[in-house]
């Protein structure tokens, strides 16, 4: 019995809350590509920012502690801009008590993202389970997609015919 829907099959309703989902993920992948970039600071940033507020965004993206030095060198020609290292850390151990939850794990491992090992190794376990829950429905669904995606093909390469001898074979069997 298959419990995966039929393609065909699909309410409208249905087709529309999909479509409204991805449209959704869609825009919060556009918000979150600027995450993972390092960030530059401009001269004004150096002098006016709350290091505490800068350290607990870090914290909650899950940035260790030497990501501190991309401060440090983007102020570096800014006369009379030191950045707050101590006010930093403050706010990054406030950010990870938000990066370092269950959830939060598994809505990393579900939407693709890696894992960063910044928090504490009490309760680290329950951690990495909820994030490799999300990273197996991530997968899973990924799976889906790709054979759902009109470009699929039962073949490796998009091409040959298994009966000549190309395409895929688990342990060299013709199965």
């Amino acid at each position: 019995m298959s419990y995966l829907p039929k393609l065909n099959a699909m309410s409208p309703s249905l087709a529309l809350k999909s479509t409204s989902a991805l449209s959704v993920m869609a825009a919060a992948l556009f918000m979150l590509s600027g995450c993972a970039t390092t960030q530059s600071l401009t001269p004004e940033q150096c002098q006016a920012s709350n290091w505490q507020e800068v350290g607990y965004a870090d914290g909650i993206r899950g940035r260790s502690g030497a990501y501190f030095g991309h401060y440090t060198n983007s102020c570096a020609s800014v006369v009379g801009a030191t950045p707050n290292r101590i006010q930093w850390e403050q706010g990054r151990q406030q950010g990870l008590k938000n990066y370092c939850t269950e959830l939060n794990a598994y809505k990393i491992g579900r939407e693709g993202y890696d894992w960063q090992p910044v928090c504490p190794l009490e309760g680290i376990s329950k951690l990495e389970e909820a994030y490799s829950q999300g990273r197996y429905y991530y997968i899973r669904q990924r799976d889906i997609d790709s054979l759902r995606s009109p470009y699929y093909s039962p073949h490796p390469f998009g091409y040959g015919n298994r009966r000549l001898g190309y395409g895929y074979r688990p342990f060299g069997y013709g199965w």
